[in-house]
């Protein structure tokens, strides 16, 4: 009995001495995919589940407004290039005023500038990643109309993962940023050390509960946000 006794208050210090947390893997890249531009969904190139590189096209849209814009800006650049050959020789004739051809130059200067930035917006027309990443939510079907500023996808990077999780206001006392950690994502068979990267108030939950950010390295390992880990936290270990 006595043998056992002193088993159980080993094992009674171990646990005394660590702090076990529940956390929750998250990306600290997670990215809103919109258009800049109002039109039709044309082709839309990715689903939920795809691996996207940066550059990749995602969708694309067909702005009449656009078209439309520039096939009269073409007109008007065309018109003011004649009027303004017709200009030059009436000016060497002393037949119009160097006022007015210097404006009717201007007005085809600021036309053309018009019209490079018309084209510049063609290439909204073609969405593309900004990173490598996971598409976690599509909005879009084809055919549907693209709204500027309205979420379409969400890509999330699954190379910048941390693991968040809730510690009481009571046991800030025992950690401090740059603390290491270890780490198990047991879906995965996962193990390994992490660093306290951030400690901050949980403004959503409760005032009295605080959240950790633990950066760690993933290795080879499938691990993807949402993912349960299970921390624990040496309190002897400095």
């Amino acid at each position: 009995m006595r043998f056992l006794a002193l088993i159980f208050l080993s094992f009674s210090t171990i646990f005394a001495n660590s702090l076990e947390l529940d956390g929750v893997v998250v990306s600290q890249n997670e990215k809103i995919i919109s258009s800049k531009m109002m039109g039709f969904i044309t082709k839309v190139y990715v689903n939920e589940g795809d691996m996207v590189k940066k550059g990749q096209i995602l969708y694309e849209i067909d702005s009449i407004d656009l078209a439309y814009n520039s096939e009269i800006l073409k007109n008007q650049i065309k018109n003011l290039e004649l009027n303004l050959k017709r200009y030059k020789d009436l000016l060497n004739q002393d037949l119009v005023s160097k006022f007015d051809y210097e404006q009717l130059e201007l007005n085809l200067t600021t036309a053309k500038a018009k019209q490079n930035e018309l084209n510049a917006n063609y290439n909204y027309l073609k969405i593309k990643a900004p990173n490598s990443a996971l598409v976690v939510k599509k909005s879009i079907k084809e055919g549907e109309m693209a709204m500027p500023g309205m979420p379409h996808l969400i890509l999330t990077d699954l190379d910048d993962l941390v693991i968040k999780a809730n510690i009481s206001e009571s046991s800030l006392k025992d950690i401090k940023i740059g603390k290491k950690v270890d780490i198990e994502i047991a879906s995965q068979n996962f193990k390994n050390k992490g660093e306290i990267i951030a400690i901050y108030p949980n403004y959503i939950e409760n005032a009295h509960s605080f959240i950790i950010k633990i950066a760690f390295n993933k290795e080879d390992f499938n691990i993807f946000p949402a993912m349960y880990s299970k921390i624990t936290i040496d309190l002897d270990e400095k």
